[in-house]
């Protein structure tokens, strides 16, 4: 049996290769961060096809797959070529096309249809906060310190503090000491990187910080929610220590989307930056 010691030290050595990897090609932005979310995106619905269409293992099943993860290609191209519309309208009627050819092969349009969405989404909502004028690039690197600050401090305080389960019959691990955690970890996060590069709204990062850590565990809890359906402990085995794609980036899943949205009912002034 593998210690939580080993587990640990394997996660931390993951994300010490990844991290690098993925802060360079978001500061370099443009089509080389569309590449990688587009690379995300289809491993995303390899791992999606497998945690609910498992029993659908003939031509609907790999079809319905297949239509997701083109459809989120798809959306990142068009949002990286500067048309935001013309990706969003495409990701609806994608998701509706991708439904009805799963229905008509036999297999679940409703979860393809859910998948397409579900996945495309944050693609579409990263891409489009990355290629934001003058802030793009503050605002996503802040993000992910945000997401990745919520997913540590959760498991790190969860596993040594313990006490009362947050959603037991999803994930029996998780519980309130570590969301607490992982909330107060974030609001320390996003104030101090929003004061790291050059912002001076550093309240109301933190409170946006606190925000997307709440959103950022429940696109964790979904995630556990559909493992347990498919009943599997990961989405996959790609990462070391961290199962799939699909398991690291569960809290940016529905985090993206929702810092998205605020801006765009919000205005810009929502973000923290001027």
């Amino acid at each position: 049996m593998v210690s939580g010691e080993s587990v640990l030290a394997l996660r931390v050595l993951s994300a010490l290769a990844m991290m690098p990897v993925a802060l360079a090609l978001v500061i370099l932005g443009g089509w080389p961060f569309a590449c990688l979310v587009g690379l995300a995106a289809v491993l995303m619905a390899v791992e999606w096809r497998q945690l609910t269409l498992a029993r659908f293992n003939g031509l609907g099943g790999s079809l319905a797959g297949a239509s997701v993860a083109g459809l989120g290609l798809a959306v990142v191209v068009l949002a990286s070529s500067g048309r935001p519309v013309e990706a969003l309208l495409a990701l609806l009627a994608g998701a509706l096309i991708a439904a009805l050819l799963a229905w008509h092969q036999g297999a679940s349009p409703l979860w393809i249809g859910l998948g397409a969405a579900y996945l495309a989404l944050p693609a579409l909502a990263l891409v489009w906060l990355r290629g934001l004028p003058q802030f793009g690039l503050q605002i996503v690197v802040w993000l992910l310190a945000v997401v990745w600050t919520t997913d540590i401090l959760a498991y790190l305080v969860g596993r040594s503090v313990g006490g009362p389960r947050l959603a037991p019959r999803i994930s029996p691990g998780k519980t309130w000491s570590g969301l607490c955690g992982g909330v107060l970890g974030a609001a320390l996060a996003g104030a101090v990187t929003a004061w790291a590069i050059g912002s001076e709204r550093l309240l109301q990062a933190a409170g946006l910080g606190g925000l997307v850590a709440i959103v950022s565990q429940i696109g964790d809890l979904i995630e556990s929610a559909l493992k347990r359906r498919a009943g599997v402990k990961d989405s996959g085995t790609l990462i070391p220590g961290h199962g799939g794609v699909l398991d690291r980036l569960d809290g940016l899943i529905l985090a993206a989307p929702v810092l998205a949205l605020l801006g765009l009912m919000l205005g810009p002034r929502v973000l923290p930056w001027p």
